[in-house]
């Protein structure tokens, strides 16, 4: 319990330090958006790819905990996306559907490795590396799809292809799945520098969540945001226990499938609803809540996980 308490108050200090900056008159206004662009365009992207580099997989039964990973992800879209016709006869806009769909689909990874490196070491890492690596590609394609198709942009095929195969975060994940294959290493100054640059993200990209939230609304929560709160702490992990199962994972690797499941959502969401038409501001909402809940919703997670999984 208390090591992952202790891996969430900082994620959660960090965005309040981020509320506090952004009200700050010392700073001026136009420096957030800078800051939002430069974390899609650079930080975010180069520390996708330096972890999917430089990942160890080698004692992770891969085939079973890939396979877990990725029919949640394709499961949980799935059912977002039938999800979306009452929805929208009920009045909800495109735009807070894609932040409900980001939001109980993605996952934050930097909140999952930490609290993996405090409950089982090297081990526990590499197998939410691994996890990583699996769905970083699929589920952010399927996000960015998600994002591109609702929003009022233009919905022709070539221009809906363009976008996607251009985007930072997807060419930065093939990238990365790439230079693994390659028969030579990475030049090291060029490495260190292309990690020196993704130490980065993590820290701004929580200052930015910081900086975009109401917190106004997020002490009143709507249905809106409320959905995706019980879909990604609770729907989510439950189906991952499912499917481990399913695959006969062991326990040790089914127990870090489950944190991997029931951590809240990924900050980079937030800058991708900020720049492809998203619902923002109902991001940060949803994100504020979901890191409060997680304080109580991981350990009865885990401790369900470790009943389930043996």
């Amino acid at each position: 319990m208390i090591p992952i308490f202790e891996s969430i108050v900082p994620v959660f200090l960090i965005v309040l330090l981020g509320v506090a900056l952004r009200r700050w008159r010392a700073i001026d206004a136009g420096f957030w958006r800078g800051l939002e662009q430069m974390g899609y365009y650079v930080l975010f992207p180069a520390f996708l790819f330096q972890t999917l580099y430089t990942a160890n997989f080698s004692n992770v039964p891969l085939v079973r905990v890939g396979g877990s990973a990725l029919l949640s992800v394709f499961l949980v879209s799935l059912l977002l996306l039938l999800a979306w016709p009452p929805l929208a006869r009920r009045g909800l806009a495109p735009a807070s559907f894609t932040t409900i769909f980001q939001t109980s689909s993605r996952w934050n990874a930097f909140v999952a490795l930490a609290v993996a490196e405090k409950l089982a070491g090297a081990e526990g890492v590499a197998v939410v590396a691994f996890v990583m690596a699996v769905i970083v590609l699929p589920i952010n394609l399927v996000n960015v799809s998600v994002l591109v198709w609702f929003s009022n942009s233009d919905r022709q095929w070539l221009s809906f292809v363009r976008r996607i195969v251009t985007n930072p975060v997807v060419l930065a994940s093939l990238a990365g799945l790439a230079a693994r294959a390659l028969p030579f290493a990475i030049y090291p100054p060029v490495d260190e520098a292309i990690a020196l640059v993704g130490r980065a993200a993590l820290g701004l990209g929580l200052i930015m969540v910081g900086a975009g939230l109401r917190i106004e609304d997020a002490l009143r929560p709507g249905s809106a945001s409320l959905g995706p709160l019980v879909v990604k702490l609770v729907g989510f992990p439950i189906l991952m226990m499912a499917l481990g199962t399913a695959f006969g994972v062991d326990p040790a690797s089914f127990y870090m499938l489950v944190l991997c499941a029931s951590v809240p959502t990924a900050m980079n969401g937030f800058v991708l609803a900020r720049q492809l038409g998203g619902d923002a501001p109902l991001y940060a909402v949803v994100t504020t809540l979901q890191v409060i809940a997680s304080f109580f919703t991981i350990p009865g997670m885990l401790w369900l996980a470790s009943v389930v999984g043996g």
